[in-house]
């Protein structure tokens, strides 16, 4: 990770470490500070139906960033310099894995297919009407000199959706149809446009044809595949190594460790053999919070369930902090100064194309959802639709991060073009951000506003820790539901009953293969010394009295 204070701290070098790394400290320890001011700030605006924590720490960087931009003489306006290592390697795991271990499964299973299709169908309709409203219309303006590949990057930069905003502006709780489609699209969706911007970066864009189309579309669900079974994988190994060893019989804090640097392994491995990360680490959540946190001691799933929490949270205002400052790099738009016009006119043609682009796919995908469901309260009425479609329209670190990587080597630029391509990035993500980001919340309120819609989204799992009890697609409070369901007699009935028949069979599956194995809801860790072993006891010794007597 790289630091820069310029000559904002240029004074402050006389200390035992050197000039740099006394700079280096003094960036860590103002940035910690930040991070707790907005902590302290969010909490005060926890009432307020406007403001959420990352907006708030969005406005905080942006501030920051002035201030530091006034003192310094407008040579710097940040405190750190953007990394992608950092983005990817060390803030995004915790956050989407949190994300997956305390996903409501009943509801994001339910609606697996439309997640799908909507992540990966969607994204490709967004990129090619991005990708080709930018190639009509920027090339007809004055902005420098963009390549094929530019134009393609573009499309993949700005299809990509903002999880991590998502998982602030929507509830699980009041609105879990609209969060697991909005949520579960967008795991999908950043893992799609990253595959896309790899495709574009890596193939030679002068010969493309239906082979290299195709290729295209096999190494996505080649990479979807191998990528779930990774994170499915290590949740199952994590479960197996903790079932069989009983660590809490010595330490918990071995437990907690092991789940931790698994759940991270996975997502590095997905790293090392160009897999998708994001896509591993998520499902691994989903299989750990399913098998490994019921083999784990009482303490060490309470101590989980908040560690896991706690490092998703310090890691989105991270991001958000980050973002916020980053926004007024000097050296970006000393470039595009001569022509101000310009860079804004690019920034609402992108975000147009973002409208548009979204729009494009949420409608009529919903439609053939919808032709797939029969009852009425399965199917996506029009304004969740809405919701869905405006929910979506937030772009973030993702969308930075890529286009860094293709318009700056470094975290430099030279080129008027790329110049405005990384300001215009930085204008639609601070924009979306803000204003999508504040008006999502009331909105919801607005086309959702009875009880009685309300109430017929909310999943029947509690939202207490106990949710985790749960099986992966169902309640805990259906045991026998499987019992009533109809046995599909023709595919018809099958199409028509999907979630209730899946369930049922992999119910059968995961009580007769899955549990005995992996552990899971139902197993209690034997710890020499614990209740569990005086239970035991006390029922061994009841029994060999009746059999004696």
């Amino acid at each position: 990770m790289g630091f820069d204070l310029g000559i904002l701290f240029g004074k402050l070098g006389s200390s035992s470490l050197g000039s740099s790394e006394y700079s280096s400290v003094v960036s860590m320890n103002l940035f910690v500070a930040l991070l707790c001011a907005c902590i302290v700030i969010g909490h005060l605006l926890e009432e307020n139906r406007w403001m959420n924590e990352s907006i708030t720490a969005l406005v905080i960087g942006l501030c920051t960033g002035v201030v530091i931009l006034l003192v310094s003489g407008g040579t710097n306006s940040h405190l750190l310099v953007f990394s992608e290592d950092l983005f990817f390697i060390y803030l995004l795991p915790p956050i989407i894995f949190n994300a997956g271990f305390q996903v409501k499964k009943k509801q994001f299973f339910r609606n697996f297919m439309t997640i799908v299709l909507f992540g990966a169908v969607g994204t490709v309709i967004s990129f090619t009407i991005i990708s080709f409203g930018a190639t009509k219309i920027f090339k007809k303006m004055n902005i420098g000199t963009l390549e094929l590949g530019d134009y393609l990057a573009i499309g993949a930069i700005f299809s990509a959706t903002d999880s991590v905003c998502t998982l602030q502006v929507l509830n699980q709780d009041q609105t879990p149809l609209l969060y697991s489609l909005v949520f579960g699209e967008g795991v999908v969706n950043d893992a799609t446009s990253i595959v896309i911007f790899n495709a574009v970066q890596n193939f030679d864009l002068s010969q493309i044809t239906t082979a290299v189309a195709f290729q295209l579309i096999g190494n996505f669900f080649y990479l979807f595949i191998t990528s779930t079974l990774l994170g499915a994988g290590a949740g199952l190994l994590s479960a197996y190594i903790i079932k069989k060893l009983y660590f809490g019989r010595h330490s918990t804090d071995r437990e907690v460790a092991i789940m931790i640097l698994m759940a991270y392994l996975s997502y590095m491995l997905a790293e090392l053999f160009y897999l998708s990360g994001i896509l591993t680490v998520f499902f691994c959540g989903i299989v750990m919070s399913h098998y490994t946190w019921h083999n784990v001691t009482e303490k060490s799933r309470v101590t989980t369930k908040h560690a896991f929490a706690t490092l998703s949270f310090i890691a989105e205002l991270f991001i958000f902090l980050y973002v916020g400052m980053d926004a007024l790099d000097i050296e970006k738009w000393s470039f595009v100064k001569d022509s101000p016009g310009t860079s804004a006119e690019v920034s609402a043609i992108l975000l147009g194309l973002v409208l548009v682009g979204r729009a494009a796919f949420v409608f009529p995908l919903s439609f053939l959802s919808n032709l797939t469901k029969k009852a009425p309260h399965e199917k996506i009425d029009f304004r969740q639709q809405v919701l869905i479609w405006w929910a979506g329209l937030m772009r973030g670190a993702v969308s930075m991060a890529l286009a860094y990587n293709q318009f700056t080597k470094e975290g430099h630029t030279t080129k008027v073009g790329n110049a405005i391509m990384i300001t215009s990035t930085i204008t639609v993500v601070l924009f979306s951000t803000m204003v999508f980001g504040l008006i999502t919340q009331p909105l919801v309120r607005l086309l959702l506003p009875t009880p009685k819609t309300l109430n017929r989204m909310i999943s029947s799992e509690p939202t207490t820790p106990k949710s985790f009890i749960v099986p992966l697609l169902g309640n805990g409070q259906d045991s026998d539901l499987g019992q009533n369901v109809p046995r599909p007699s023709s595919l018809r009935m099958l199409l028509s009953t999907p979630s209730h028949t899946v369930h049922h069979y992999w119910r059968k599956f995961d009580n007769a293969f899955m549990r005995p194995v992996f552990g899971g809801r139902g197993f209690v860790p034997f710890i020499p010394g614990s209740p569990t072993e005086q239970s035991v006891i006390q029922s061994a010794h009841h029994l060999v009295g009746e059999e004696t007597g």
